[in-house]
C-alpha cells in the first residue's frame, strides 16, 4: 500500500521573483496592487503590496491565488466551469476564500499539465490584475 505521493510545488525563490515580477509590471502600468503566490496546498509563498494599494485587496489577491491553486484554472474561468448549474454557482460562492472573477492563476511548470500553486493579484481592474499575474509567472518562465 502506498502511504505518500510526491507533489511539485513552487520554490519561494521562483515565488519571490514572480510577485517581484508582477509589482514591476503594476508600477510601469501605473496602477497598485497586491500579488500573492501559494503553494499547491494554498500555502502563502510569497506577498508584495504595493505602498496605496486597497487593503480589502490583501485577502483577494490571497483568495485569488488559493482558488486557482485549488482548482488549477484560472479565477475568471470559473463561472463558466460550472456552466448554468445554478445549484453548483450558488453552493460554490458561498464557500469561503472562493473567487469567481479575473486576478487568479494556477502555475504550471511548461509542458506539464499538473499545477504546482497559484497567483493571485488585485487593487486594478480584472482585465488588468490577469495580465500582471501572468507578467509575473513569465518573469520566471512559468505559465497558466
Amino acid at each position: 500500500m502506498k502511504t505518500a505521493v510526491d507533489q511539485k510545488i513552487i520554490d519561494w525563490e521562483a515565488a519571490h521573483a514572480a510577485t517581484r515580477a508582477a509589482v514591476e509590471r503594476a508600477e510601469a502600468m501605473g496602477v497598485r496592487i497586491n500579488v500573492a503566490v501559494v503553494d499547491r496546498g494554498g500555502n502563502l509563498v510569497s506577498f508584495l503590496r504595493m505602498p496605496g494599494a486597497f487593503i480589502h485587496s490583501i485577502d483577494l489577491a490571497i483568495d485569488k491565488a488559493y482558488t486557482a491553486a485549488s482548482f488549477g484554472f484560472p479565477t475568471k474561468a470559473w463561472m463558466g466551469a460550472v456552466g448554468h448549474d445554478d445549484g453548483m454557482k450558488f453552493g460554490f460562492s458561498a464557500q469561503p476564500r472562493l473567487i469567481v472573477f479575473g486576478g487568479g492563476l494556477p502555475i504550471r511548470v511548461a509542458g506539464e499539465s499538473e499545477w504546482i500553486g497559484g497567483i493571485g493579484v488585485s487593487g486594478a481592474s480584472e482585465s488588468e490584475d490577469e495580465e500582471i499575474a501572468l507578467a509575473g509567472l513569465k518573469a520566471v518562465g512559468l505559465g497558466a
